[in-house]
């Protein structure tokens, strides 16, 4: 749901390790300037909490369980490179589930879900084998699969660039023009 975590779980694979891709995507500017920002799950939950709406549900955000990947030891570092210099400590946990998911032919991807029916939301680092849209995914690429009655069988599939300055400067520039459009602005 954010292109900093899918950068990040696309990348982390093989022998790396999660402490060095978050550092990698730090350096290439995906992570805000704090890590814990985006490890925490907090804006995948705002997007669920969008779509939520979007979708008809009357869904807040204290509705929506979050999987916090910030590893509870390092939630109350002092900075940001402070917790960056400890987060190799907490590596072994995360190769663990690496492990267990590669060698079940699956990747771990984390996901924000909508269960319109069920008028739920939930955040939270799953498996997918590899035959789900999402174990395809590279780079910043996000990925949305929705599932209804006419996409049961195959899930409608909306994917693209979600990370860095570049999509973040058209993304807000899309925003000023709509604004300026609404403002009666000729364009």
């Amino acid at each position: 749901m954010i292109g900093t975590l899918s950068y990040i779980f696309n990348n982390f694979k093989g022998t790396r390790s999660l402490s060095e891709v978050v550092s990698e995507a730090k350096q290439a500017g995906y992570t805000e300037p704090d890590p814990r920002d985006d490890l925490s799950g907090t804006y995948v939950a705002r997007k669920v909490m969008i779509l939520a709406r979007e979708s008809g549900l009357k869904l807040e955000l204290s509705d929506t369980p979050v999987q916090s990947l910030v590893p509870e030891p390092l939630r109350a570092a002092a900075s940001a490179e402070e917790f960056m210099k400890q987060l190799p400590r907490c590596d072994k946990d995360m190769a663990k589930q690496l492990q267990d998911a590669e060698d079940a032919g699956e990747v771990l991807r984390y996901v924000g879900v909508v269960e319109v029916i069920n008028q739920k939301g939930l955040v939270e680092l799953r498996r997918y084998k590899k035959n789900h849209p999402f174990y395809q995914l590279s780079g910043s690429d996000n990925i949305i699969a929705f599932t209804t009655a006419r996409y049961k069988n195959q899930p409608l599939i909306v994917q693209g660039p979600d990370a860095g300055a570049q999509v973040t400067a058209g993304g807000i520039f899309s925003d000023v023009l709509r604004l300026a459009s609404y403002l009666g602005a000729p364009l």
